[in-house]
């Protein structure tokens, strides 16, 4: 029996709209609970906010949805439904890898699909590795989701469970990068596989071969992108709160939490004093312990994920070797995460993000033209950087992303350019982000489950915390299951995750 908040519990306050205090709010909502949200900012979304540049509707945040049975896990606990507030458009392919010799690869979510793309570009053996692959990945995934990622943790002796021994037959203990090469040779295929372990801030030579489980995710269980953009799941979760009957506050700050003894009373704003039985904490770390006046003892501090570049571009012209996502391979690897996550410094060979939203909505930028989002990793401001430095380095830095990409076959691409906007560390960390990255702790052996800051807050007895820095972790879908289970420290319930669904065949992507 896992811990709960003690004591009365019927006015529940959220700090922070993002997907975590959202999902957090409809879990409360379906258990019974009276909910108020707090957002500083004018709308929903937190990171997966929405900013327009001159026409173009630019989503600050995370740019593809995948496991949506989570998020419609959310809407069904007041009785809504996902697909009735939000046209969702899976993607074919789901992203498109180019590498430095001049190869692409088109990565595709259907097993048969992916597996005649692999036996093109790399011959049979390669491609019957692919299916051995994926059948683990899934494997994995079943292991994991129920026990290590779904599950709220009061001890490292709540990991001691029959799914522990399956996951070490797994081979989830060994390392990502050796367990991807026993199914694929072709080093540029296991690329593919494993350059999602950066996300959890860990290099694919380091990373626990579990977290391949981030893999599954956009390479087995389905890309989407939501009509409208990623904002439209923030916008549609807040309105579904909405008709849920929970009080959304936008445009105001919180600036203090008052307390009895180890109770938290009320929740300060700039606008208003409001009582309450519990709250759910989901900005970042540094803030939320700000908030509570006290940080919890770790050992060892935390050590925080790379963060990235971002230059959202609207430009006058595209082009068509561009898929929605498409994923430029610098020929350095293992170098490139030294830099990233060890010696501090730039990639001196950079692996990019290309996303072009416009390619699945054309609405999200004015009539004939396009919206680029390029996103480089670069070293978070604890080893790299600091945040003061990024003002004069960030435009320079800019300039050298596009002269690498035209060398890439995006040529013309500064000149292309009508609005823009770059974002650095330095706006990470003034947004609250510690160490300047929007991706939170690593996802390291011991800032993981049990490990990781845990969402009941030790010293306050009705505070939980919800967001990436806590449990599960990083990314849109375990975001999503923090609010979840961040509601059910407060509720004492917990609603299953669902198996995924899986996404449309390629036929019926649309055109």
């Amino acid at each position: 029996m896992t811990r709960t908040v003690p004591g009365p519990t019927d006015h529940v306050v959220v700090v922070g709209a993002g997907l975590a205090g959202l999902s957090a709010a409809l879990h409360l909502l379906g258990a019974g609970r009276r909910v108020t949200v707090v957002e500083r900012d004018a709308l929903p979304g937190g990171r997966a906010g929405r900013r327009d540049l001159g026409g173009y509707r630019v989503d600050t945040g995370p740019t593809v949805l995948t496991m949506p049975d989570l998020a419609d896990e959310a809407f069904a606990a007041v009785g809504d439904s996902l697909r009735r507030r939000v046209e969702l458009i899976p993607l074919h392919p789901a992203y498109r890898a180019r590498f430095a010799d001049g190869s692409g690869l088109d990565v595709h979510t259907d097993a048969d699909a992916m597996a005649a793309e692999v036996e093109r570009f790399a011959g049979p053996a390669e491609a019957a590795g692919y299916r051995r692959l994926r059948d683990w990945l899934e494997r994995l995934y079943r292991v994991q989701m129920r026990r290590f990622i779904d599950a709220n943790f009061d001890s490292p002796l709540d990991l001691l469970t029959p799914d522990l021994a399956r996951l070490a037959a797994l081979g989830g203990f060994g390392r990502l990068d050796a367990r991807i090469g026993r199914f694929l040779a072709d080093e540029r295929l296991r690329r593919v596989f494993s350059f999602q372990s950066l996300y959890a801030g860990v290099a694919p030579a380091r990373a626990l071969a579990a977290y391949a489980v981030i893999a599954y995710m956009d390479t087995v269980a389905g890309v989407y992108f939501p009509r409208g953009g990623m904002h439209a799941l923030p916008r549609a979760m807040a309105d579904a709160a909405a008709d849920a009957g929970a009080d959304l506050r936008f445009g105001d700050r919180v600036t203090r939490l008052e307390r009895s003894g180890q109770r938290i009373t009320a929740v300060v704003t700039d606008q208003d004093r409001i009582p309450c039985d519990a709250v759910v904490l989901t900005p970042d770390l540094p803030v939320a312990h700000r908030l509570l006046g006290r940080r919890p003892r770790r050992p060892l501090p935390l050590r925080h994920a790379p963060s990235a570049v971002v230059l959202h571009a609207g430009t006058d012209r595209t082009w068509s070797h561009l898929a929605h996502h498409t994923i430029s391979f610098g020929a350095a690897w293992r170098s490139t995460f030294d830099e990233l996550t060890r010696s501090g410094r730039l990639m001196s060979d950079p692996s990019l993000l290309i996303t072009r939203p416009t390619t699945t909505d054309p609405t999200l930028a004015p009539p004939g033209h396009h919206l680029h989002y390029i996103l480089a990793p670069c070293p978070n401001t604890d080893i790299g950087p600091r945040a003061a430095d990024w003002s004069d380095l960030g435009p320079r830095y800019r300039d050298s992303l596009l002269s690498v990409l035209e060398r890439r076959g995006l040529d013309g691409l500064a000149a292309a350019i009508e609005q823009e906007c770059l974002v650095t560390p330095a706006d990470w960390h003034a947004e609250g982000h510690a160490a300047g990255t929007p991706f939170s702790a690593a996802h390291t052996f011991t800032q993981t489950g049990p490990f990781r800051p845990r969402n009941l807050v030790r010293g306050t007895e009705n505070a939980v915390l919800a967001g990436c820095g806590t449990t599960p972790g990083v990314g849109v879908p375990t975001v999503l299951v923090s609010g979840k289970l961040a509601a059910a420290r407060v509720t004492g319930t917990r609603r299953r995750t669902p198996a995924p669904t899986r996404p449309a065949p390629a036929e019926e992507a649309p055109r």
